[in-house]
């Protein structure tokens, strides 16, 4: 098993960020290094994950360089690395996907440039494979077997990271945003929560309708404000649901009716599937806070929650598993 793919000349190693439940990626991930190549993939999967042995991922050969490798390619402009990965899945594979943990990063040289991959689960939901010059072969095994195929140490690396995330399968997500930017209460004489997205707002609520339309959500909920519902606005009519709004998602829902708000949120994690909920900068890190308490999740780091930022997270029978931190929804090119 090689150490690096063939498109570094040079044997050195990568460099594998594959940690743990907790993964984020920063508003501007390409400056993490002074010249960067940024991509997004995943470890594809189909099966029942309540049946481990039922469980076979992809691994894809690609011609060019006669190499078995997970599925991945580089961002295009005005993209996310959520919807790179989406993208390139659908390009070389055929198949839609639904993206589910984020297993973290790996960087390698590239001749004078580090290559920066982000991958996530994904399961198939549809679509079919046929051969094309990037891949002209995909075989679907078990685990191991998958792992034994792979051309690259630092693939083996991430499978085995899915492999651990499939131990404790989500039986539910919330993608958890907080509302765009609007306009500034300076700025503003009437009801605060009739305070509308200015133009930066408006673009962040757009952008978010390509990074979380991958994580094929079907329930989208809002706090009060109009600033949240009209974050929440455009993805909804992308997939043709409506907003159901309610106190308890905000901050005034949380700071006067603390256990309600918990219970609210308890409810949509219940009710399992992917669900949105657009909430404020006070409640999302108290509230996540929370959950980690409740759960398996300890969280020492910061709890951040910057204006259209979102927290994926993961609930394996109600409790918190995996929680990943995509900082900006703005294409990273």
């Amino acid at each position: 098993m090689a150490k690096h793919p063939h498109e570094n000349d040079k044997d050195q190693a990568g460099d594998i960020e594959i940690k743990g439940r907790y993964q984020t990626i920063p508003s501007r991930p390409h400056k993490e290094f002074p010249r960067t190549t940024l991509a997004a993939g995943a470890v594809l999967w189909r099966g029942n994950l309540e049946q481990p042995e039922s469980i076979k991922v992809a691994v894809i050969h690609r011609p060019h360089y006669d190499d078995w490798s997970l599925a991945k390619g580089k961002v295009d402009s005005g993209e996310s690395l959520a919807q790179t990965a989406a993208r390139e899945i659908a390009e070389e594979t055929g198949y839609s996907v639904c993206l589910g943990k984020l297993l973290g990063r790996v960087h390698y040289p590239v001749g004078q440039r580090t290559k920066v991959v982000y991958y996530w689960t994904a399961e198939v939901t549809g679509g079919s494979f046929t051969p094309n010059n990037e891949v002209d072969d995909i075989k679907w095994l078990p685990i191991p077997e998958a792992r034994s195929l792979l051309s690259y140490d630092i693939d083996a690396h991430v499978l085995d990271k899915a492999a651990k995330r499939f131990q404790l399968p989500a039986h539910s997500r919330i993608l958890y945003v907080r509302h765009a930017h609007a306009f500034q209460r300076r700025n503003w004489d009437g009801d605060d929560n009739l305070r509308p997205l200015d133009k930066k707002g408006q673009r962040q609520a757009e952008a978010l309708v390509s990074m979380l339309r991958p994580f094929q959500p079907t329930a989208i909920y809002s706090a009060l404000p109009n600033r949240c519902q009209a974050t929440a606005a455009p993805l909804a009519k992308e997939i043709g649901v409506d907003v159901e709004v309610d106190e308890l998602f905000g901050d005034e829902g949380w700071l006067h009716h603390m256990t309600g708000a918990q219970a609210r949120f308890t409810e949509v994690i219940a009710q399992g599937g992917v669900s949105v909920v657009v909430a404020q900068g006070l409640i999302i890190p108290d509230m996540i806070a929370w959950l980690a308490a409740q759960g398996r999740l300890p969280l020492e780091e910061e709890i951040k929650a910057k204006k259209a930022s979102v927290w994926v997270l993961s609930f394996h029978n109600g409790e918190l598993t995996g929680a990943d931190y995509l900082a900006s929804p703005l294409p990273v090119k």
